[in-house]
């Protein structure tokens, strides 16, 4: 087989080099708007689109002579170069980079990158976007069709209003570069709010950058109840949650359904514990609700999603969990145990906290029913305070049931 090149272009003419390497590929690969590039060389000009249509093309043409394939930037930054690598042989494979579209719009936006987080939303599934888009101050976004800056925008609107963050929309900056290196390049600055009611080119680099904010805890897990919002000292205890969470064993991301979620405080750390975990606050009712969105707010965890209304009917349209903890049922623990057990994931873990006698008696019975392995922890605390003063609280059995 001959060798397959892959150049990165980052500019709207050829260099030297590539126009002479190009003049000898009797196949030369791209997205359509390359063809202008090429249309004088004599190899055949195939869109790269569908893929694997190309790629077959590409192996055959590869039995007669060279082939180019044509690619925005770098190829191996969020680009075409991982798929050839894994298609053909290394050995066949040269790849030219050119100037990332990262690199290039952050010089047009006057910014460094190297403190950013970087995101591509290309043919994948979102699932819940602001705690994707919002986990650093500084976030690069490479945009498609479907997730547009005015509809990310959008979105995360949606998402304030739902949690009652009033300051962010005004207060988050939206950068957007169009069309580099086109004719028609431009850059948009403006607030969040601002940027909901514009269109882009389909073709472009989206940055959004929050207002800094310091972190006075310092620290990722830990949270005391004094620091969490909650109502008439109903919050799972520092030393339970933290014997909770350890039950749980979290997944570094994922979906975990919080039923009964109370003020959030399990929640809350298990949020900020793993940043790329989706966590969903469910809880019916409204004072505990309100605590919930505050703390949200208040620690910044945009990758909770408050869910308002009482299981099982709320979780219905909720997607499959990875890890579910159960720390209030209002007297529907079997029906929620048969919901989550249809809808865990293969692997997946579920916690159920009990206090009282029926709870401890009933939750074990009714996971093995459902064929899982039970274990349980029975805890009771007694906490001293720096004064001397001492309290012992109520014994709390952690159930876990294991697939």
């Amino acid at each position: 087989m001959y060798k397959l090149f892959v150049f990165g272009i980052a500019d709207i003419l050829l260099t030297t080099e590539q126009e002479r390497i190009l003049t000898d590929c009797v196949l030369i690969v791209g997205a359509k708007r390359f063809a202008p590039l090429v249309t004088h060389l004599p190899g055949k000009f195939l869109e790269i689109t569908p893929l694997d249509t190309s790629l077959k093309t590409i192996r055959q043409f590869l039995t007669r002579g060279k082939v180019a394939v044509l690619a925005s930037g770098d190829p191996l930054f969020y680009g075409i170069g991982k798929k050839l690598l894994a298609e053909f042989p290394p050995e066949l494979v040269g790849i030219y980079p050119a100037l990332s579209s990262i690199q290039k719009a952050c010089a047009l936006f006057k910014i460094p990158w190297d403190d950013a987080g970087i995101i591509s939303l290309h043919g994948r599934s979102t699932g819940h976007l602001p705690g994707l888009l919002l986990r650093n101050k500084k976030n690069l976004i490479l945009t498609d069709s479907t997730n547009s800056p005015d509809q990310i925008a959008g979105r995360l609107l949606d998402y304030f209003s739902r949690i009652g963050e009033t300051e962010l929309p005004e207060k988050i900056t939206m950068l957007v570069a169009e069309d580099i290196g086109m004719v028609s390049e431009r850059v948009y600055r403006g607030t969040l709010l601002e940027g909901s009611g514009q269109r882009f080119a389909p073709l472009n680099i989206l940055c959004l950058m929050l207002p800094g904010a310091t972190d006075e805890y310092g620290f990722r897990f830990g949270l005391s109840e004094q620091a969490i919002k909650h109502s008439r000292g109903l919050i799972t205890k520092n030393e339970v949650r933290a014997a909770t969470l350890h039950q749980l064993q979290l997944p570094a991301d994922g979906i975990f359904w919080d039923i009964g979620a109370g003020s959030g405080s399990i929640s809350l750390e298990a949020a900020r514990v793993n940043p790329e975990l989706t966590v969903y606050s469910i809880e019916h009712k409204q004072e505990e609700l309100a605590n919930i969105k505050n703390n949200i707010v208040k620690f910044r965890c945009y990758n909770i999603v408050p869910v308002f209304g009482r299981a099982p009917e709320s979780l219905l349209h909720l997607p499959a969990p990875d890890r579910v903890f159960i720390g209030g049922s209002s007297g529907a623990l079997p029906e929620i145990v048969d919901l989550v057990a249809r809808r865990l994931t293969e692997d997946g873990q579920l916690v159920i906290n009990g206090v009282i006698d029926k709870t401890v008696q009933t939750a074990p019975e009714l996971m093995r029913q459902y064929g899982f392995s039970v274990a349980s922890s029975a805890i009771k605390v007694s906490r001293t305070e720096p004064g001397g003063e001492t309290t012992d609280f109520n014994p709390i059995t952690i159930m876990t049931g294991r697939r």
